[in-house]
């Protein structure tokens, strides 16, 4: 019986997302007896060639560079999943897609000339068909232990798409924005945290991007009416995911 093969890859990112991975600790000793780890350089400098069945891509794409690697790594991976919100959104780096990335050059190196970088973050599904995508900053592990054994089990990953209000009303959680008028994205933001910022008394920033039916005009007067004008809204919304709530907001 041949093992399946799962390859890890980085693009423009924190690593924090692979980090997750590796965090499983005796999940993924449990899994390794599953899969053959063919290319993980976070883990191991140990490399086979592809095809690989199963390929997990960290990071947005941010130079040409980047892009013609996404593409070679698709033309490698029977599967290909994004991780984290660099990777399906564009992530913090994509706040360069509101401003000038030459007059930033500029104004950091002494040779911007040696530069080679593009004038947005994407994430990878702008260049390459992607078979699913884990959104988070970074991504949660029981989710990705999930869609890693969904795809070795040949099923659909059970990811659900509902909002982070949702995951409060499980764990108890009293709203944040009801009780205490504190501005909150957790009716527009994708679960999978485990509403950690609202049972600390905090309001939802976002961080998983939009859920699967995201109505921002609808929050947006809600935030302002918990104090907030639009320039708090603006940065508040372009953090981990501008690119896809700024799509959602224009929508």
């Amino acid at each position: 019986m041949t093992v399946p093969t799962l390859a890890v890859f980085k693009l423009a990112s924190c690593d924090g997302c692979q980090l997750t991975l590796l965090d499983c600790e005796d999940e993924l000793l449990a899994l390794a007896g599953q899969v053959r780890i063919a290319h993980f350089l976070e883990a191991s400098s140990a490399v086979t060639p592809g095809p690989y069945d199963l390929t997990l891509v960290e990071g947005s794409v941010t130079t040409p560079a980047d892009a013609e690697r996404v593409r070679e790594i698709r033309a490698q991976s029977r599967h290909l999943v994004t991780i984290g919100a660099c990777a399906t959104a564009g992530g913090i780096q994509a706040l360069r897609n509101f401003a000038d990335v030459e007059e930033f050059t500029r104004a950091v190196y002494a040779r911007p000339d040696y530069i080679d970088v593009l004038a947005t973050s994407t994430p990878v599904s702008d260049h390459v068909d992607v078979d699913f995508e884990l959104r988070g900053c970074p991504i949660d592990r029981a989710q990705l232990l999930e869609v890693i054994t969904a795809y070795l089990a040949g099923r659909k990953p059970d990811i659900p798409s509902h909002s982070v209000c949702f995951a409060c009303k499980r764990r108890g959680t009293v709203c944040v924005t009801v009780a205490h008028d504190t501005p909150c994205l957790g009716p527009v933001t994708h679960a999978g945290c485990g509403a950690i910022c609202p049972a600390y008394g905090r309001g939802c920033y976002g961080c998983f991007g939009p859920s699967g039916t995201p109505n921002l005009r609808a929050l947006i007067p809600l935030l302002h009416r918990d104090g907030m004008g639009d320039r708090a809204v603006e940065r508040l919304l372009r953090t981990f995911n501008a690119p896809v709530f700024d799509k959602e907001v224009r929508s």
